[in-house]
């Protein structure tokens, strides 16, 4: 068996949309038939180790069917939370090999901080995903501009703490152990804004400068949120999952949902459904 690709989702901000984007990412793998665990190492909040305990909940309850992820046992996370730092890399390290013995994909959501777990998950990432807002409070943590001019000036501690992990992995496994970063603008307002294209441009030239790639993000709709408490994602509504009223919104938020998956060069072909063109 090959090694599995290693995902980290990652921003030392709060707020950027990690855990929605991580449950998309693992949904649409789930649907393109792949085996994918899934690793929370936001210890307190374990927005994404709920979300598929939500789930489970949710097809049991209705007599439903969906993909489910393998979920290593990290044991209680707020217990985790307050032991040291051995203890915690010892219980991340035994669940990553767990992991690495029977998916595809391993998805690693990190916390909004640095930790050392976040730290050693991004030293084995074969891919970072970093969302951000379209907002210069979050571009702040991959570079810094000048105040008078908004001109780039250096990058900031989030794009120093991605090169550290890349020459970690690069002393650890060979020159030609890479990362592949991509940066997603993520929770976008619908309309265009001059801040956005402000915003771009600056992303550009840091992207150049500090190696990532830009991609696209899921927008602010309602329709993300409300699926939460069901354990439920866009990829996973069709005629007999149908928990809420199907409207041209969800045709277009699974379009992103698509898009994103092709964007990280992952399998985003099986997300149509037959609700699509009912909508």
């Amino acid at each position: 068996m090959a090694d599995p690709v290693v995902i980290v989702v990652g921003n030392e901000k709060g707020g950027a949309g990690k855990s929605t984007l991580a449950i998309h990412i693992v949904a649409g793998l789930l649907h393109a038939g792949k085996r994918v665990a899934i690793i929370d190492l936001d210890l307190r909040q374990r927005s994404m180790a709920r979300f598929f305990a939500n789930r489970a909940a949710w097809t049991a309850g209705n007599g439903q069917s969906l993909p489910m992820p393998i979920e290593p046992d990290l044991g209680d996370g707020k217990v985790l939370a307050r032991a040291d730092e051995a203890e915690q890399l010892a219980r991340f390290e035994a669940a990553f090999t767990e992991a690495r013995a029977q998916a595809d994909y391993i998805l690693i959501d990190t916390p909004g901080g640095d930790t050392v777990l976040s730290r050693a998950a991004h030293g084995l990432a074969d891919q970072i995903v970093t969302p951000m807002n379209d907002s210069f409070v979050d571009f702040d943590l991959l570079g810094q501009v000048d105040p008078v001019t908004l001109e780039l000036q250096k990058p900031s501690i989030y794009s120093e703490s991605v090169w550290e992990a890349r020459k970690h992995r690069a002393i650890t496994q060979g020159r030609n152990a890479t990362i592949d970063w991509i940066v997603v603008t993520n929770r976008l307002a619908v309309a265009a804004a001059r801040n956005r294209q402000r915003l771009e441009e600056r992303m550009q030239k840091l992207a150049r400068r500090v190696g990532f790639r830009m991609g696209p993000g899921l927008r602010d709709r309602v329709i993300y949120r409300e699926l939460f408490p069901f354990g439920l994602t866009v990829a996973d509504l069709s005629n007999e999952v149908r928990p809420v009223a199907v409207s041209l919104a969800h045709v277009a938020a699974r379009q992103e949902l698509r898009s994103l998956m092709l964007a990280l060069g992952l399998d985003g072909d099986r997300l149509d459904s037959p609700l699509d063109a009912a909508a």
